[in-house]
């Protein structure tokens, strides 16, 4: 009994083992060597900022797609897309470094708090909570969803308002999709002029809430000599493509128009708001 037992055991693990070998002959996917070439140099974050859902990703498309450029992986930068322009045989281009900035300035301008929140330690839980615990309900909550999220350290907590290291940030993006309040934004690292404020509220009610914050008063929206800034969205905003490509001198007059203060030059210095 103890034999036979073993012999149908031992049968039935030869036609498993057999089974397995045909089956892995048969389903055999070869792998691409361009894409494991490419899978290789990219810095292996998965961080998103590409457009694709991970380094993978991205290697399979821009082996494969003529129409996905080499410069695509913001975290690597511009070694990183000669590296991948060289394997794929396409031109590296030339992407606008950037990084990720906080328009708030919600210690500047003295935002006080409508009530201690003592919840799930979160910003998006935070954000549920009759608004958030701050008095302008576009303000950074502090709770550090962004700083849990950033791969590469590049953002951290002082305070109860995040503050981001230019040194270590990589631009690609992924802070900003973890801020509910839409606080964090990707802009050139060579921009010229930022905004410090994400409010959509006007005149009286911004003044009251905030020293420093914006009133969409349009002043630098009419002042801009290059078109470059927008407030139809009820929140300003600059096209930083356009200001940089007016001139040096862009930037001179908006900040002029501003008698709040909310926008200011912007300057890269290892740490940045």
């Amino acid at each position: 009994m103890v034999l036979s037992s073993f012999l149908t055991l031992l049968i039935l693990g030869l036609l498993a083992s057999a089974a397995l070998a045909f089956a892995s002959k048969i389903f055999f996917v070869e792998e691409d060597p361009k894409v494991e070439e490419v899978t290789e140099v990219l810095p292996g974050a998965n961080c998103g900022g590409c457009g694709f859902a991970g380094c993978e990703s991205y290697a399979a498309a821009v082996a494969h797609d003529p129409a996905v450029p080499a410069n695509l992986c913001v975290a690597g930068g511009a070694a990183t897309a000669e590296a991948v322009g060289r394997i794929t045989g396409k031109a590296a281009g030339s992407a606008d470094p950037v990084v990720s900035f906080r328009r708030c300035e919600k210690h500047a301008g003295n935002v006080l708090k409508r009530y201690t929140y003592q919840g799930i330690p979160s910003c998006a839980a935070a954000a549920e909570l009759a608004n958030g615990s701050e008095k302008c309900e576009y303000a950074c909550l502090g709770f550090g969803d962004c700083v849990r999220a950033c791969p590469f350290g590049a953002l951290q907590l002082e305070g109860d308002i995040v503050t981001v290291n230019s040194d270590k940030c990589t631009g690609c993006g992924i802070c900003t999709k973890n801020c509910p309040r839409a606080v964090l934004e990707i802009i050139p690292r060579r921009a010229r002029v930022v905004i410090g404020c994400s409010t959509k509220n006007k005149l009286k009610v911004a003044m009251q809430l905030c020293d420093s914050g914006c009133i969409n008063c349009g002043k630098c929206v009419k002042s801009c000599p290059a078109k470059a800034i927008d407030n139809s969205t009820g929140r300003i905003q600059i096209d930083q493509e356009k200001c940089l490509a007016y001139g040096s001198s862009c930037g001179e007059a908006c900040l002029k128009a501003c008698s709040r203060g909310s926008l200011r030059p912007f300057s890269i210095n290892g740490k940045t708001a």
